[in-house]
């Protein structure tokens, strides 16, 4: 998708960047570029499943840890 914005008679290069500018919001070119670029590719179910059980592992191994009193508070940085 290409923008086209010819230069008018008596037009300063000002008001053509400003039209130009213009012509490129209306468009939408920026706001697909950027639902392009910080998109989110999906996770295969593989990896998805191995997230899981890892994520579940940690919370059991977090939970033991509070039940026996071994968790060691961090200072808080500000």
């Amino acid at each position: 998708m290409s923008i086209k914005v010819q230069r008018q008679k008596q037009e300063s290069s000002q008001s053509l960047i400003y039209r130009f500018n213009q012509a490129v919001q209306r468009s939408g070119v920026l706001v697909e570029v950027r639902k392009r670029k910080f998109a989110v590719r999906t996770k295969s179910e593989n990896l998805q499943k191995r997230a899981a059980v890892i994520r579940e592992a940690k919370k059991k191994e977090y939970q033991l840890l509070k039940r026996q009193g071994k968790l060691v508070k961090k200072p808080r940085r500000r």
